[in-house]
């Protein structure tokens, strides 16, 4: 009889272990997404109001550069931000300034194969760290993607959107950085964090 109760006693353990760590993974995994949605709340509001943005969003009234393109394409850059991870993120806008529909050069996005094969990017982007005689190209995820806007769809007169690209961050020491995209003028850029 003690055997049986043993065996009982072990199965009830092994059913509370199981529920337990059952309850646990769904406690951890599900649930309010309260929180997931914590993190992106402060940047829709700094981007929205015209109250002062931090300097570490880098962004201000004014563009940190204007570069001219061909077929009237104009790209705005409002921020280059330096992250802890060791990145440099441009963010900016490319807008149609002429008077027609104008499509997106495939050249904007560089000669590398890898990136050709991924659609229209800003690949072609790079970074020169004159100082430091270096020059930084858009990172790539491990499929060989840029980390960049991709697709873009046809530009309609005095259409924009949003754009961005990732480099690996220059040193600390270096704030200054030219930025260059093929077709386009060549600007120097201030990175600020």
């Amino acid at each position: 009889m003690s055997i049986r109760f043993t065996t009982k006693a072990r199965r009830g353990m092994v059913a509370l272990t199981v529920a337990a760590g059952l309850a646990l993974g769904v406690a951890g995994c599900g649930g309010g997404g309260g929180d997931d949605e914590k993190p992106n709340a402060p940047a829709s509001p700094s981007k929205d109001n015209g109250s002062q943005p931090s300097a570490q969003e880098g962004q201000s009234g004014a563009p940190l550069a204007e570069l001219k393109g061909p077929d009237s394409l104009l790209i705005q850059i409002t921020s280059a931000v330096r992250d802890s991870g060791g990145f440099v993120t441009v963010s900016g806008t490319l807008k149609n300034d002429g008077s027609g529909t104008v499509n997106v050069p495939a050249q904007l996005s560089g000669n590398e194969t890898e990136i050709i094969r991924n659609g229209r990017s800003l690949g072609g982007a790079t970074l020169v760290d004159s100082q430091g005689k270096k020059r930084y190209y858009v990172l790539r995820d491990t499929d060989g993607r840029p980390l960049t806007t991709t697709n873009f769809p046809a530009l309609k007169s005095g259409e924009s959107i949003p754009v961005f690209m990732q480099f690996p961050a220059p040193p600390t020491s270096t704030s200054e950085v030219a930025f260059q995209l093929p077709m386009f003028a060549a600007a120097t850029i201030t990175i600020s964090g």
